[in-house]
């Protein structure tokens, strides 16, 4: 009986994932920055982090993968749809883009970009040591409370933020009307 990976090895399954996971993340991005309406821009952002979670999972990382998914898409872009849902709209016709600041910004992002390959590049890289996993929800939450208690503390605090930031939002919208 032939199955798939009889025609496709597992790791070119894994490269294509990969592969796939990266254009989900590039086309994310250019969304959020390219496009002149704000929604448009905020659902880009969300596509973006939905592939960097999807890099997450291909690490091997499915913890920060959710956490990914939970705060920066859920939390986090939820409420940038609030703040844009319940401010009064500042103007009708978007203003025209500069072209001086659009090559300004270019050049910023391309001396970025090479900056980061560069340093990529030049890292000495080595095989990371086996990792444990054992995800239940004691190991996790042990895990959790000794080694990540920063993260963890960070990752409470920025919920809390954005949870009052959107209850502030809604208040003021309120208030103006």
């Amino acid at each position: 009986m032939t199955t798939l990976a009889d025609y496709f090895p597992p790791t070119y399954l894994a490269q294509a994932a990969f592969w796939f996971t990266i254009g989900v993340t590039l086309v994310g991005a250019l969304l959020a920055v390219i496009p002149k309406n704000i929604v448009h821009n905020v659902m880009g952002l969300a596509l973006s982090m939905f592939g960097v979670t999807g890099l997450y999972l291909y690490l091997g990382s499915q913890f920060v993968a959710m956490m990914q998914l939970l705060i920066y898409v859920g939390a986090i872009c939820v409420t940038y749809i609030f703040a844009i849902m319940l401010s009064p709209p500042l103007m009708e016709v978007p203003p025209k883009r500069q072209k001086a600041k659009m090559t300004l910004a270019l050049l910023v992002s391309v001396v970025t970009f090479a900056s980061l390959t560069l340093m990529i590049l030049s890292f000495q890289w080595q095989p990371l040591k086996a990792l444990s996993r054992d995800w239940s929800i004691k190991q996790v939450g042990q895990v959790l409370l000794t080694r990540y208690f920063l993260v963890f503390e960070l990752i409470s605090l920025l919920l809390a933020i954005a949870i009052i930031g959107s209850i502030m939002i809604a208040g003021l919208g309120r208030s103006r009307e």
